[in-house]
């Protein structure tokens, strides 16, 4: 497949891209994709998004679906399942509420649940040990788009951010999701699309332009082709 960047908005967008056969990238820097970098960084083996139970777009989403796949992840690494989601300020018991469609799945898989903690970005992680843990962000605009493009077939699902986190400053970030994107689809030979997720969100659109330019940057499209 002639390789190729696209970039886009909204789950809508994510789904067009995995109908292209593309890997798709969900840059939602506040807060779930900067939540999920900042996993990485804390040593999470796997990260996903999921939406929530209840959501508005114009796309089909299976968040019990994502929590099987994450909580069957979970079994095979021998390790334990994390849900981050909303609302910030709240019990854990609210919390679980908006994710039990995702926590239904990952008992399914007979994964076990750590907790369900605040999206807060970078901060999230110093709220419980990540290390060796799958991680399974349940939100309305990166989840929902994760989410769909996952269950529209995408070879492979991504999370990037431009911000920094516990051990990432500057542009390392945003290198290190233009980098993830390309291993992945030189791996599965195929093109990139990456989606900001929310078309109201200029600091998703930005960030998204920025990671599609690192990735031209890095050479993964012969710009003298064109």
């Amino acid at each position: 497949m002639p390789k190729s960047v696209e970039l886009t908005v909204n789950a809508t967008g994510a789904v067009e891209g995995a109908r292209r056969g593309h890997v798709v990238m969900i840059v939602d820097i506040i807060d779930m994709s900067t939540t999920l970098e900042a996993a990485l960084d804390a040593g999470a083996t796997a990260v996903y998004g999921a939406s929530p139970d209840f959501n508005l777009a114009p796309v089909r989403v299976n968040p019990e679906h994502v929590g099987y796949l994450a909580g069957k992840k979970a079994v095979e690494l021998g390790t334990e399942v994390i849900v981050v989601t909303e609302p910030r300020v709240a019990s854990e018991e609210e919390r679980k509420n908006r994710a039990l469609q995702v926590i239904k799945g990952i008992e399914r898989a007979g994964a076990k649940l750590v907790g369900a903690l605040p999206n807060l970005g970078a901060e999230t992680v110093k709220l419980t040990d990540f290390k060796n843990k799958v991680v399974v962000a349940v939100t309305h605009s990166g989840g929902v788009a994760f989410d769909a493009a996952l269950n529209e077939g995408a070879p492979a699902v991504l999370t990037g951010t431009i911000c920094r986190t516990m051990h990432k400053r500057g542009m390392a970030p945003s290198r290190a999701a233009a980098e993830r994107a390309i291993a992945a689809a030189e791996k599965h030979n195929t093109g990139i699309t990456v989606v900001a997720a929310s078309s109201n969100s200029l600091e998703d659109i930005l960030a998204a332009e920025h990671i599609v330019k690192l990735i031209l940057e890095m050479g993964f499209v012969d710009l003298k082709l064109k």
